[in-house]
């Protein structure tokens, strides 16, 4: 029965030192105050609080976060009012500044973002603000993050998600919208009739260029034919030729063989024939041969004229 207080009291001292002992997480980090004052920031690890003098002040996350603020009336240079809803990422880069810096940081940053917001859009006109959300982004960027970085926040970027100007004006932008994508529309019908005629122009250039080309291969062809034929003609033309020479022919062959030609030539186009008297000769003695073999009796030869 002895050990039984020393019992008790032995898990009570366990107890307080396991409820006392600490672990933080990675990306987090514990603000510790001793007696009410800071002490110290805890990082990744296991740690040891003295019971009744340390606490947890503040936990703290590390990680990027995200604020996404309500649409907020801005009034432009143009006193034209757009409801702007922004988007802020930011990080704690100083736990024991974000703890001590200022009462309330969230509610703190939307304010300063909206009046930063104001002070930006109200020295830009409407047509400005909706075409330069870039350099807004950056300038917005540039004032937050100097005028946080006292509470211990860094942003690292803001956006402005939607810019929605009055009624009357979004009407006005989507009918001139529209009428700038029929004109475009307009436009690329134009182009395309334009590149169809372009198309058909040069497809007829090419046809006409394959039938002139046909055409003269054509002639190319006929020409070519012509002059082979004309070859042959004149390669049998000296093969009789050749032949007549090596056959060593008689005068009256030969005599003949003119007749020959000349009868020819008189069944041409020719209307004047003019026959030599050597031929006449030698016509005279074919027509006499030609009577004699008729009539079957044989007829001296008339003495050729001296």
């Amino acid at each position: 029965m002895e050990f039984i207080p020393i019992l008790i009291l032995v898990v009570i001292v366990l107890l307080i030192l396991a409820k006392n002992v600490v672990v933080v997480r990675q990306s987090r980090a514990y603000v510790i105050e001793r007696l009410g004052a800071f002490h110290s920031v805890w990082g990744v690890g296991i740690h040891f609080k003295i019971p009744f003098i340390e606490r947890v002040a503040k936990a703290v996350s590390l990680k990027e976060q995200i604020a996404d603020f309500p649409p907020q009336p801005v009034i432009t240079k143009d006193n034209v009012t757009i409801q702007i809803d922004t988007v802020l990422y930011f990080q704690i880069t100083d736990p024991k500044l974000y703890t001590y810096g200022v009462e309330h940081p969230m509610p703190a940053i939307e304010n300063l973002t909206t009046t930063t917001l104001r002070n930006i859009i109200g020295e830009l006109e409407l047509d400005q603000s909706l075409t330069s959300r870039d350099i807004i982004n950056a300038k917005m960027r540039s004032i937050l993050d100097e005028a946080t970085d006292p509470w211990g926040i860094k942003v690292n970027r803001v956006e402005l998600k939607n810019i929605l100007p009055p009624k009357e004006i979004q009407d006005a932008m989507e009918k001139q919208m529209k009428a700038e994508r029929e004109r475009r529309e307009q436009i690329l019908q134009a182009e395309g009739q334009k590149q169809s005629q372009i198309l058909v122009a040069e497809g007829e250039r090419q046809s006409v260029i394959l039938r002139a080309q046909a055409a003269k291969e054509a002639k190319l062809l006929e020409a070519e034919a012509n002059a082979q034929a004309v070859l042959k003609v004149q390669e049998a033309t000296a093969q009789a030729i050749r032949m007549l020479n090596e056959a060593a022919p008689s005068d009256a062959v030969i005599k003949i063989r003119a007749l020959e030609a000349f009868s020819a030539a008189a069944n041409g186009r020719a209307t004047k024939i003019i026959i030599p008297s050597e031929i006449q000769s030698l016509a005279g003695l074919a027509e006499s041969l030609r009577t004699v073999a008729a009539s079957g009796e044989p007829e001296s030869a008339p003495a050729p004229k001296k």
